[in-house]
């Protein structure tokens, strides 16, 4: 049996494995945070359109970190979550934590595929070509194929029922290695990408460079938590859905 401060966390998490709980706090913070996220990110991106001042060196092609960054964090930050409740789902068997992983899967691959994109826009003008063969991009690829074959993993753990649902979470841990390749891809290996501008206590960039990226950062990441939670409503409204077709379907033949 659990004791002292695992008896704790179990009975904390467990405290918001009840659907009905769980659903009253989701569809609280759905819509505030899909709305705040949208103005300061909406914001953000005007400064960074129309008030950051062009860069020294890369003009107005810099404009773009303000969604090429926050998609590359965010897209590592979506896999990270899916370790996370992959290892609750394993360890603790939370009955939100797959629903949880497969709700981050979806949004972490846009903003994955949309961090190559912009990059790629990005890496025309700078660097001479859409794209290169290095660490960075090549593990940031990776990252949105793991995305693909999570989604398609989860999907058919769904359909199968929930004897198949450690798979995707066996894989969801696994592949969280590809996370820290690519935070230190740029210093491992010879890279055109530059290194880290951002790091722990300390900042290369320019104050309006820096303010208007954690405005945006913090906005696509509302955005982010509000599209998850939308997405969890939604799986276990189809799974509740079934439950009670499957519930009528036995009434019947038992009738």
């Amino acid at each position: 049996m659990p004791k002292g401060g695992d008896f704790r966390l179990t009975r904390t998490m467990h405290g918001y494995a009840n659907p009905a709980r769980f659903l009253r706090l989701a569809r609280l913070l759905t819509t505030p945070l899909l709305v705040g996220g949208i103005v300061i990110a909406g914001l953000s991106l005007v400064w960074g359109l129309l008030g950051a001042p062009a860069e020294q060196l890369q003009g107005d092609s810099v404009r773009i970190l303000f969604i090429h960054v926050p998609a590359a964090w965010l897209g590592m930050g979506g896999w990270s979550a899916i370790a996370v409740a992959s290892l609750t789902e394993l360890v603790w068997r939370h009955p939100l934590a797959g629903i949880a992983a497969r709700a981050v899967a979806l949004p972490g691959s846009v903003f994955a595929a949309l961090c190559l994109v912009a990059g790629s826009l990005w890496g025309r003008p700078a660097w001479g070509t859409w794209w290169v063969w290095d660490g960075r991009l090549t593990s940031m690829l990776v990252l949105l194929f793991l995305y693909l074959a999570y989604l398609a993993l989860a999907d058919a753990a769904a359909r199968d029922g929930d004897g198949q649902s450690r798979i995707p979470a066996i894989f969801g841990l696994v592949g969280a290695i590809n996370i820290p390749i690519i935070h230190y891809s740029v210093l491992w290996w010879n890279s055109l990408h530059q290194p880290p501008s951002i790091t722990m206590g300390k900042s290369a960039m320019a104050a309006p460079f820096l303010l208007g990226l954690l405005a945006a950062t913090l906005g696509f990441s509302l955005i982010f938590g509000g599209v998850v939670l939308a997405r969890m409503r939604a799986i276990l409204a189809d799974q509740q859905a079934d439950a009670r077709l499957r519930r009528r379907a036995m009434e019947a033949v038992d009738a």
